[in-house]
């Protein structure tokens, strides 16, 4: 993956999901829309970036992947999922 886009997907995953607050979460589709806003490409081609960037990061602990509001393994979730930072 292109590690320019890596980098804004981390930060706009980190940055919109610390706005959200403790106990709060976003949606991928929120860091994939602030991303493909700023490059001016296709929101939808970014979803999958989105999903790597967002397991690496829980790999490293710095973020929380939900599936139906409870944590997920990050090498082992399907379907519609949610983003928060890990509690204090």
């Amino acid at each position: 993956m292109n590690t320019s886009l890596e980098s804004d997907l981390e930060v706009a995953i980190l940055r919109l999901a610390e706005a959200k607050g403790p106990d709060k979460s976003i949606s991928p589709d929120d860091a994939a829309k602030h991303v493909a806003g700023v490059r001016d490409v296709d929101w939808h081609s970014l979803l999958q970036p989105v999903r790597r960037t967002a397991i690496r990061l829980a790999l490293e602990g710095r973020l929380v992947i939900l599936r139906k509001g409870k944590p997920a393994d990050p090498n082992d979730f399907k379907g519609v999922y949610r983003l928060t930072l890990p509690r204090e």
